[in-house]
């Protein structure tokens, strides 16, 4: 099932609510990135609120990028969003380590780091975009953004962000010292569940609206529970907002979208500079760059560089 994410509001219009299903972009972005286990459950809480924040945006051309920097072993974690949902995003150490809590769980706030902050940049068409750049509370992700939304946007927000993997054994052929080929067995892991929730209390609800909508909230279990149980986002939304009269909006698909390309690549080596890239065809007669977002490698020949040279001079 590909992935998507429900708009909704409670029909008296004081709630709004994106539930999202992402465990396709999450499982596409652990591959791409070959992640370890903290580190796709930082990255898949991240991209899967970029892209819910994305679907925020009203123009066509609106682009979001978060970046967090909480000074843990992780390092940097950046997600880029359009309006669509569609979202790319990397780690910047995608074999980090940590031990897990004492209950098992993944400790995303080990890897991510506590002493830092998220950031923000908005790039809705203007001459300069927005940036709102705000600390960390507790970089386990969902916390921080439920934090952003406040202090920046002064919307009271609960956020649900959630990532559960699976071990799983597979066999792999291998080539011994001898030349000989032999099947192993390999013990990995997948993504089984993703998603999350962004509910937004509006500037006039009123105390009942806001009572209600606590009550529901304080005991629903987390979003990877509801969903390896079975329930879809149109379940969830029923959850946060019952009693309330729940409207869905809209259904939008979203997923893992790389816009990179060689033509694209081209014009990042162009930027660097005539002297740059005349360096790089001198010294090293050929070029290959690895994208930061889905890790395509786009090979560049002598020649290719001498045109891209040519077509800047």
């Amino acid at each position: 099932m590909k992935d998507y994410v429900i708009k909704a509001t409670s029909g008296n219009g004081e709630i709004r609510a994106y539930v999202g299903n992402t465990r396709e972009m999450v499982e596409q972005a652990r591959v791409n990135h070959n992640t370890t286990k903290v580190a796709t459950a930082a990255l898949g809480r991240t991209i899967t609120a970029t892209s819910m924040m994305g679907l925020m945006m009203k123009n066509e051309k609106d682009e979001l990028t978060v970046i967090i920097k909480g000074g843990g072993p992780i390092g940097t974690i950046l997600a880029t969003s359009d309006a669509k949902g569609m979202v790319r995003g990397y780690v910047q150490n995608p074999d980090v380590q940590v031990e897990n809590y004492p209950n098992g769980k993944l400790n995303v706030a080990g890897a991510v780091g506590t002493d830092g902050y998220v950031q923000v940049i908005k790039d809705l068409g203007l001459k300069e975009p927005y940036i709102g750049s705000y600390p960390l509370v507790s970089g386990e992700i969902a916390e921080d953004f439920t934090h952003y939304f406040a202090l920046s946007e002064q919307t009271p927000s609960v956020v649900s962000l959630g990532v559960l993997t699976r071990n799983m054994e597979v066999e792999r052929k291998i080539t011994k010292e001898d030349g000989s080929e032999e099947i192993v067995v390999c013990r990995e892991f997948d993504v089984e569940q993703a998603g999350g929730f962004i509910v937004q209390l509006m500037p006039f609800a009123s105390e009942e609206t806001i009572a209600t909508l606590e009550n529901n909230i304080k005991d629903i279990p987390s979003v990877t529970t509801l969903l390896k149980a079975g329930n879809k986002p149109e379940d969830i939304v029923e959850m946060v907002l019952k009693d309330l009269e729940p409207k869905i909006l809209d259904v939008c698909e979203v997923g893992f979208e790389c816009n990179c390309s060689k033509e694209r690549t081209g014009k990042v080596l162009q930027s660097i500079g005539e002297k740059e890239l005349q360096a790089i065809i001198d010294e090293d007669k050929q070029a290959e760059v690895t994208c930061h977002f889905c890790n395509n490698k786009y090979h560049f020949t002598e020649e290719e560089l001498v045109e891209l040279l040519n077509s800047i001079k």
